[in-house]
C-alpha cells in the first residue's frame, strides 16, 4: 500500500506543476562580464602587478563578454600613489577588450593602480568583481648628463668617487669613515683603499704629490701612534678620534686580520709609490714598515693550527672562532702573511687552511661559465675584488686555480644572471647588472645569483671593469646617463638601488667606493696592481704558497 500512495503522491505534484503559469515562474539573473587578463604594453604579470613599466604604457583589459562603451570612463579610476586621479583615454576594442593610457607621460619610479569596477555589457549584467592593475614606472630613458668620451666618463666617476675619501676623510686621522653617516666611526679595511684611491688621485692630478703624501702621512701618525692594535692587527671599526677600537659585534671587540691585511695592502702600495729619496717619503716609508712588520700573522694561528682565525678579543680570546677558510674574499689574508718578514706562515697552513686542500675548488657550469673555485653561481663579486685591488691575477695561478680565469668566470656568471633576469625584477638587463654586499631596503644584505631580491649594487660591476670591460662599461653609462638623477651624487654612486621597488639608496660606503675607482684604475693604468705586486716581500711570499705568474 506504501508503495502506491508515495507513487500517487508523485504524480499529483508533477500534475500541480505543469498547471503553473508563466507568471508564477522566477526570472533568473543575467551574468555579466567576467575579467579574465591584464596586459601592459604587451606583458602578462601574475597578479596583475607591474614593475618597470614605460612611461606612455597601453594597458589592455580582457573580459568574457562585450562590454559597454556608455559611460565608460565613469566606471574607471586611475591614480596615484597618493590618491591623485589621472586623465586617461578609455576605449572598446572588438567589444570584448578595454585599452586604457594615460593622457601624458606618468612620472618615473612611481606606483599606480587603475580600478574597474560596476562596468555594465550590452547583452545585460555588471562586473561583479573590481578588474584591479598596480603598476609600477621605470626609468626615464633621457640621458641625464651631457655625453662625453669614454675616457671623460673614467675620469667623472674616479674624481668625484675620490671625494669620499679626501674630502670626507676624518679630519683628525685621516681614516676612512665606514659611511656617509659613521661620524667618528672609521673602518680599517676600508682606510686601506682609502690609501689606494689617494694613490690614484695623484696618478689622476685631482691632488697634488705633496698633499697626498701630507694625508697619507697624518694616516700612518695616527696608525702608529694613537690606535689600538692587538697582536700588530687592528680592529674592524675605530674612533677616528681616538684611536680607541669600536666593537664591530658582541664579541668583536679586538683583532680583525681580514680587515688588517686591507689596510696592510694599501699601506704597502702606497710604501711602493712613495719612493722618493726625500726625508718625508723615506720617513714614510720606514713608519710604513713598523707597522707592516708588527702585524702577528702567524700568531692568529691559534694555538699553531694549520688555519688562520678572523678575530681575536682581549675578552673573549677566540670565541667567535671563525676560520679564515675556503674562497671568499680573504686571499690577501693568506698572501700578506705569507710574505711577512716577521711572523711568516709556512705553506701548510695555506694549503690546509685557505683552500682546505682543494675543497674550494668548483669546477661546475652556470649561466654557461664554469668557475673554478668557491660557491655555487659565484657567490657576491667582491670576492674578485677586495683582494684583487693589489693581487694582480692577470696570468696568476696556483695548485688550484688560475685566478684571471676565476674572476672572469665570476663576473660572467654575475652578468649573465641579471641578462637573464629568471626572477623578472624590474631593470636588470646586460646594461644593467651587479649583485654583490651592499646596503638594501631592509637593511644590509649579501646579493648574489644564489640570494636575489631585485637590488642591484653599482660597485659589483663598476668594480669588475679589469674583468668585462666593455660590460662594465655599459653599466657605467646605463647608471651614470639614465639613472644618474637618482644614484650619481656627491661622492660618485650611492650604495643600491631597486627599480622593482623603487629604492633608492642615499648612503656610500667605503668598503663599496673605494673598489670603483681602484678597479677602474687597475683597468686603466694597472697603476696599484704594479705598485702591491712590486713588493719584495710579496713575490717571495706568494712563490713559497705556490704562485706563478708574469708579475711574480
Amino acid at each position: 500500500m506504501n508503495v502506491f500512495r508515495n507513487a500517487f503522491f508523485v504524480l499529483l505534484l508533477l500534475t500541480t506543476s505543469c498547471k503553473r503559469s508563466s507568471e508564477d515562474v522566477i526570472p533568473s539573473t543575467q551574468a555579466g562580464p567576467v575579467f579574465l587578463t591584464a596586459t601592459v604594453d604587451g606583458v602578462v604579470k601574475a597578479g596583475n602587478v607591474f614593475s618597470g613599466v614605460a612611461l606612455n604604457p597601453e594597458i589592455r583589459f580582457s573580459f568574457s563578454k562585450p562590454v559597454s562603451s556608455e559611460n565608460l570612463k565613469s566606471f574607471i579610476k586611475f591614480s596615484s600613489n597618493t590618491n591623485a586621479a589621472l586623465p586617461f583615454t578609455a576605449v572598446i576594442e572588438n567589444a570584448t577588450f578595454l585599452v586604457v593610457k594615460p593622457l601624458s607621460s606618468l612620472n618615473p619610479f612611481t606606483s599606480f593602480t587603475i580600478n574597474i569596477s560596476n562596468i555594465q555589457s550590452p547583452q545585460g549584467g555588471t562586473l561583479k568583481f573590481p578588474a584591479i592593475v598596480k603598476l609600477t614606472t621605470g626609468f626615464n630613458p633621457v640621458d641625464k648628463f651631457p655625453i662625453v668620451t669614454d675616457d671623460q666618463l673614467l675620469d667623472i666617476v674616479q674624481k668625484q668617487t675620490f671625494k669620499y675619501f679626501w674630502d670626507f676623510g676624518h679630519p683628525v686621522s685621516g681614516l676612512s669613515r665606514e659611511r656617509e653617516t659613521s661620524g667618528d666611526l672609521v673602518t680599517s679595511g676600508g682606510s686601506g683603499f682609502g690609501i689606494m684611491s689617494i694613490i690614484v688621485g695623484i696618478h689622476r692630478q685631482f691632488v697634488t704629490r705633496a698633499d697626498g703624501l701630507a694625508r697619507i702621512q697624518k694616516i700612518v701618525g695616527f696608525l702608529q701612534n694613537n690606535t689600538q692594535k692587538f697582536h700588530g692587527a687592528y680592529p674592524h671599526w675605530l674612533n677616528g678620534a681616538t684611536g680607541e677600537s669600536i666593537p664591530f659585534g658582541q664579541k668583536d671587540d679586538g683583532a680583525d686580520l681580514v680587515e688588517t691585511a686591507y689596510l696592510i695592502q694599501g699601506l704597502l702600495t702606497a710604501r711602493q709609490y712613495f719612493n722618493g729619496a726625500d726625508a718625508d717619503e723615506t720617513a714614510l716609508r720606514n713608519n710604513i714598515n713598523v707597522l707592516w712588520n708588527a702585524v702577528e700573522w702567524n700568531w692568529f694561528r691559534k694555538n699553531g693550527e694549520d688555519v688562520l682565525y678572523w678575530h681575536w678579543s682581549p675578552q673573549y680570546n677566540w670565541e667567535i672562532n671563525l676560520q679564515v677558510s675556503g674562497w671568499n674574499e680573504a686571499l690577501i689574508t693568506y698572501v700578506l702573511a705569507a710574505s711577512s718578514n716577521t711572523s711568516a706562515i709556512s705553506r701548510s697552513v695555506y694549503d690546509t687552511g685557505w683552500a682546505r686542500n682543494g675543497a674550494m675548488k668548483n669546477g661546475e657550469i652556470y649561466f654557461g661559465e664554469q668557475l673554478p673555485l668557491g660557491p655555487a653561481q659565484g657567490g657576491p663579486l667582491f670576492f674578485a675584488h677586495y683582494s684583487f685591488l693589489g693581487i694582480n691575477p692577470t696570468g696568476l695561478s696556483d695548485a688550484y686555480a688560475n685566478y684571471e680565469i676565476q674572476n672572469l668566470a665570476h663576473a660572467l656568471i654575475n652578468y649573465n644572471y641579471c641578462k637573464a633576469n629568471p626572477k623578472g625584477y624590474a631593470g636588470y638587463s646586460e646594461n644593467c647588472w651587479g649583485l654583490t654586499s651592499s646596503d638594501d631596503i631592509i637593511g644590509y644584505r649579501v646579493h648574489d645569483p644564489a640570494n636575489d631580491n631585485g637590488v642591484i649594487s653599482p660597485t659589483a660591476a663598476l668594480s669588475s671593469f679589469p674583468y668585462t670591460p666593455d660590460k662594465s662599461m655599459a653599466a657605467l653609462k646605463f647608471f651614470y646617463y639614465k639613472l644618474g638623477d637618482r644614484i650619481f651624487k656627491e661622492y660618485g654612486f650611492t650604495d643600491a638601488f631597486s627599480m622593482s621597488e623603487p629604492w633608492f639608496a642615499q648612503s656610500f660606503l667605503a668598503i663599496d667606493q673605494g673598489p670603483i675607482i681602484i678597479m677602474i684604475e687597475n683597468h686603466r693604468s694597472g697603476l696599484l696592481w704594479n705598485l702591491f705586486m712590486s713588493c719584495p716581500e710579496v713575490k717571495a711570499g706568494m712563490k713559497n704558497l705556490g704562485f706563478q705568474s708574469p708579475n711574480l
